[in-house]
């Protein structure tokens, strides 16, 4: 089921959580467990958190999901996180980066009527937060309960590119055989997911999507808060699906620097115009080359219109892979690389010698039929 938003200003973009006409009556007298993180808030109601804004109108919240990262979304990449107790509202949160997660995850939502998802992504396929809304939509539909995402803005969503994911390399990055950049919001993509039956459930799932307002695929949204600790900025969000594939090798990309996914280097790497240490701090406590003068290359200057243009490039592994001084460094490449890629012949065309246009050509005919795949989904005009 998917809710008509209403009108907004030109230019105003509303979040589904900053619609509550359309989905406050529909959680009237219901039990709901809550799947968020630091994400979910209102920017139209001074940044308030979607909890407090449901239990303030009424609503039955039993218990909170986290994510990667954690409920408050300070955690490392991957880290594991202890179930705990919100302290402001005395709910209980289950981390579902914890042990014994979906144990607990499955008598929360055993108990409740159903499960509402409200997180900002950022449309790539090996950011998690839609690998765990996927794994809870399994649930609710096994459970015989109700989903319900709250959608938001993709701030990527302009963008279709990269290898569909290969799926004997599904992994914890990769769920869906979907491209790097799938240019579509949680909301379209769990539709899509539900409706071309993805979801490793036999059971029908009663799906609805609060929508967004004033959004297309061709707006430039601006995100309010970082959606994890290593996207600080814009231009860390813009860069990041084609740096990340970086931490499938022996490179640093600048975790535990004050500009990740902006910068790239290593202790070997030579001919380079710029140097950084990565430390340990708070959301990269032990982040690749810890406490090393990596050289390489910063990233920060570019303009965010190229940056977007280029798409899923693949140019900065292919330099520092190239780097005369890499090849002192053993083994560039671990297999982390191919399950972020999704596509086992990006590597060996790399080593190949191939270069960015020529591996990217090999993915256009499979981006074209999935655009058409998706086209049901979609809900937001391109």
């Amino acid at each position: 089921m998917l809710l008509v938003p209403a009108a907004v200003t030109r230019g105003e973009v509303l979040a589904g959580a900053e619609q509550p006409h359309l989905y406050l009556p529909l959680l009237k007298d219901k039990k709901v467990v809550l799947l968020s993180n630091h994400t979910g808030i209102l920017p139209s109601r001074n940044g308030q958190h979607i909890l407090d804004f449901l239990i303030e109108n009424g609503v039955n919240v039993t218990a909170i999901l986290s994510p990667e990262h954690g409920f408050r979304g300070n955690a490392d990449a991957g880290e594991k996180v202890n179930s705990s107790t919100d302290p402001a509202t005395g709910l209980p949160i289950i981390s579902l980066y914890g042990s014994k997660s979906q144990e607990a995850a499955a008598g929360a939502i055993a108990e409740a009527d159903v499960i509402v998802s409200d997180m900002q992504d950022v449309g790539l396929r090996f950011y998690t937060y839609y690998i765990t809304m996927a794994e809870m939509m399994e649930a609710a539909a096994d459970a015989g309960k109700e989903f319900m995402i709250l959608d938001r803005p993709n701030p990527l969503g302009m963008t279709v590119d990269g290898p569909l994911l290969d799926m004997s390399l599904a992994s914890g990055v990769g769920r869906f055989p979907i491209p790097v950049m799938h240019g579509m919001t949680l909301g379209e993509l769990g539709s899509m997911a539900a409706g071309e039956k993805w979801l490793h459930t036999d059971r029908a799932l009663k799906l609805t999507v609060i929508p967004c307002s004033g959004y297309t695929h061709a707006t430039r949204y601006q995100l309010p808060v970082a959606p994890s600790p290593n996207l600080p900025d814009m231009q860390s969000v813009y860069l990041y699906p084609s740096i990340c594939p970086l931490e499938g090798t022996i490179m640093s990309l600048g975790r535990g620097t004050d500009t990740p996914f902006c910068v790239y280097g290593h202790p070997m790497m030579s001919g380079c115009d710029y140097s950084f240490t990565p430390r340990s701090r708070a959301g990269a406590k032990n982040p690749p080359l810890k406490d090393r003068l990596c050289h390489g290359h910063s990233l920060t200057h570019l303009d965010p219109d190229s940056v977007i243009a280029r798409g899923f490039d693949l140019s900065y592994v292919i330099d520092a892979f190239r780097n005369p001084g890499m090849k002192r460094a053993g083994r560039f490449f671990t297999p982390f690389f191919d399950k972020l890629t999704g596509d086992r012949r990006v590597r060996t065309m790399i080593e190949a010698g191939k270069t960015a246009d020529e591996i990217s050509a090999i993915w256009h005919d499979d981006v074209t039929r999935f655009l058409e795949l998706r086209r049901p989904y979609l809900i937001y005009p391109l």
